[in-house]
C-alpha cells in the first residue's frame, strides 16, 4: 500500500541509510552539473482532460514548494506528441534548467530529450517511459502490474466467458505493458476466459465507440479492464447504461469492471457498486518524485538500482534507464475509504 505519511514527509527526503550503502545510492556524478544545481524546472503535462492529470497539476505546485524547486507554470500538450516536442523546445528556449516530462510517446518523445541533452539541461520521465534517450530517472509505477492485478481480479470473479479490454495508446509503454500483461495473464492463468481488445489510445470517443460495438455484438459480456479510468469511466458507464447493461454489483448481471488510475470518480463507482476495483497510479508521489530527481540531476547526483526508503524500487530497465518503480495499490470496496489513497485526499 502507498502510506501518505510516507509521501508527504518531509520536504528533501534522503534515500535510506541501507539504500545508500548499497544499490539504490545517490552520489555526485564527479563531473560539472548539468544545470547548475539550481534554476527553473518545466513541467510538461500531457493532458489536462483526465481528472488524474488535473490532479497531478495540482500537486505540482505543493511538491515543488516542499521540495524548494522553482517550477515555471505548467505546460499542457493536449495529447499531442508533436506540441510535446515544441513544447519542449519552448521551454528549453526559456533556460530551464531541469525538465519533468510526461511522455506521450515512447519513441517520439527521444527528439525532445536529445534536444534537452544537447543543452545539457536534465530531464526526468514521469509515468511513461521512453524506448530510448537520456533521462536521469523514470518515475513509474510498475505497469506490467497493473495489467496483473487487472487479470486476476477478473479471471477469479469470471472464471470463463468474454471480457473487453478498453486498452491505451500501444505507441505508449504503458499501453503496452498493460495490454501485454493482462493478455498473458489470462492466457496461462484463465484460459476460458476471451479477452476482446479496444484499441482506444487513452480517447474517451475511441472508448465509447468501441465497446459500444463490442456490447452489440457481444451481450453476454462478463467484464471489462479499463486502463485509464479518467478518460474511459465515463463513457464505460454511459455506454452500459445507455443499453441497460449498467447493474450494482449485487445484481447477478453485473458487468464486473477494473480500471487504473486512483481517480475520485472511480472511488465513488466502486461505492456505487458501478465498478469493482482500480489500480491507485499516485498522481501525488509522480509529482513528489519527480521534482524530487530533477533536482537531484541538476545537483549532479545519479543513483542505482535498488530499494528505496519510499517502499519503491530502482530497477534498470532494458534499454539501460532507471526507472523508480511506486507502490500503485489494488483498490476495492474493502480499502476504498482508506484515507492514505490519494483519490481520497486530493483537493481536501
Amino acid at each position: 500500500m502507498m502510506i501518505r505519511s510516507k509521501i508527504m514527509a518531509g520536504a528533501a527526503v534522503a534515500l535510506s541509510a541501507a539504500l545508500l550503502a548499497g544499490c539504490g545510492s545517490t552520489k555526485d556524478s564527479g563531473g560539472t552539473k548539468a544545470a547548475g544545481g539550481s534554476g527553473k524546472v518545466g513541467v510538461d503535462l500531457p493532458l489536462l482532460t483526465s481528472p488524474f492529470w488535473q490532479s497531478y497539476n495540482t500537486y505540482v505546485p505543493q511538491m515543488a514548494k516542499q521540495l524548494g524547486v522553482e517550477t515555471m507554470p505548467t505546460v499542457n500538450s493536449n495529447s499531442d506528441p508533436t506540441q510535446q516536442i515544441t513544447d519542449i523546445n519552448n521551454l528549453l528556449n526559456q533556460n530551464v534548467k531541469g525538465l519533468v516530462v510526461a511522455p506521450l510517446d515512447s519513441a517520439a518523445i527521444v527528439a525532445g530529450l536529445n534536444q534537452a541533452d544537447r543543452k545539457g539541461v536534465p530531464v526526468v520521465a514521469v509515468d511513461v517511459a521512453p524506448d530510448k534517450g537520456k533521462v536521469a530517472m523514470v518515475v513509474r509505477a510498475n505497469n506490467v502490474a497493473y495489467g496483473e492485478k487487472a487479470c486476476k481480479y477478473l479471471g477469479d470473479k469470471i472464471k470463463n466467458g468474454k471480457v473487453a479490454q478498453i486498452q491505451g495508446d500501444l505507441a505508449s509503454v504503458n499501453g503496452r505493458d498493460r495490454s501485454q500483461a493482462f493478455t498473458d495473464c489470462m492466457k496461462k492463468n484463465y484460459p476460458q476466459v476471451k479477452v476482446l481488445e479496444i484499441p482506444a489510445e487513452w480517447k474517451s470517443e475511441k472508448a465509447a465507440s468501441g465497446l459500444d460495438a463490442v456490447l452489440n455484438g457481444n451481450p453476454d459480456l462478463k467484464g471489462i479492464y479499463m486502463q485509464a479510468g479518467g478518460v474511459y469511466l465515463a463513457p464505460t458507464l454511459q455506454a452500459l447504461r445507455s443499453k441497460g447493461m449498467l447493474h450494482p454489483a449485487t445484481d447477478a448481471k453485473h458487468i464486473a469492471i477494473v480500471s487504473n488510475d486512483g481517480i475520485p470518480q472511480e472511488f465513488d463507482a466502486i461505492r456505487k457498486g458501478e465498478i469493482d476495483a482500480t489500480v491507485s497510479q499516485p498522481a501525488d508521489a509522480y509529482a513528489k518524485w519527480g521534482l524530487y530527481y530533477i533536482k537531484a540531476a541538476m545537483e549532479g547526483k545519479t543513483f542505482q538500482p535498488g530499494k528505496t526508503d519510499h517502499d519503491s524500487e530502482i530497477v534498470r530497465l532494458p534499454n539501460g534507464l532507471l526507472e523508480d518503480q511506486l507502490p500503485a495499490p489494488l483498490v476495492t470496496k474493502d480499502n476504498v475509504d482508506d484515507k492514505s489513497l490519494w483519490g481520497n485526499t486530493v483537493g481536501k
